[in-house]
């Protein structure tokens, strides 16, 4: 866990391939968002606000891949919450099925309803901050990025890793596509920006511009 503003993040890497969900708290307004829901995010998440006094508000969704939504349907049945995605993925959302041809028949994905869809250039007042939403496709066509200025934090999904990037081999995805959203949404930003990964370990946007040997800066 770290800390910025006054708001609590909580990684929680879940779900067989071990993808990152974050939970950003906020105990002094009693608050918290829940940023993608791997398989069994939920049993996690729940006791974490039971400790900090917080109540679950939203769960933003930075992509429609399964590994990032496959517990979307429990948070929202059980903490009775909103969801928010990009409309690009719609499909994969509403009709998970469509990934079935490249899934182990083990894996099982129920439809998700969302609430709010999401698209560039949007803001999102929580937790008593505003957070930048940005459309960064190329990995997979609706995914998104949630930026908190005031903290120099972004939430990348699976658009940027530490000296990686997402999969551009996939259904929707594209290697030029995702170059282009790099380098006009994550590297203009600050270079102290802190960039929290759907996989992996955190890294920063300097960091990445001058080394990652994908996409340079």
């Amino acid at each position: 866990m770290f800390s910025f503003c006054d708001v609590n993040v909580h990684c929680l890497p879940t779900g067989p391939i071990g993808t990152n969900a974050y939970l950003i708290t906020e105990p002094r307004l009693r608050q918290a968002v829940l940023v993608d829901a791997p398989l069994g995010v939920w049993e996690v998440v729940e006791p974490i606000l039971k400790k900090e006094g917080c109540q679950l508000s939203a769960l933003w969704l930075t992509h429609g891949h399964w590994d990032h939504t496959q517990g979307a349907a429990e948070v929202a049945r059980k903490a009775n919450v909103p969801v928010s995605g990009h409309k690009a993925d719609q499909p994969l959302y509403e009709t998970p099925e469509v990934m079935r041809s490249r899934l182990p028949a083990s894996i099982v994905v129920e439809a998700i309803k969302v609430d709010h869809w999401l698209a560039d250039g949007d803001s999102v007042e929580a937790l008593g901050q505003t957070v930048k939403v940005s459309h960064v496709p190329g990995h997979c066509p609706g995914s998104l990025m949630f930026y908190f200025p005031a903290a120099k934090v972004a939430f990348g999904g699976d658009a940027l890793f530490k000296g990686s990037v997402g999969r551009t081999d996939l259904p929707g995805s594209d290697r030029a596509t995702l170059e282009n959203s790099i380098r006009t949404r994550f590297y203009t930003l600050p270079d102290d920006t802190t960039v929290l990964s759907g996989h992996g370990e955190a890294t920063t946007v300097g960091e990445e511009k001058e080394s990652n040997p994908y996409v340079r800066g």
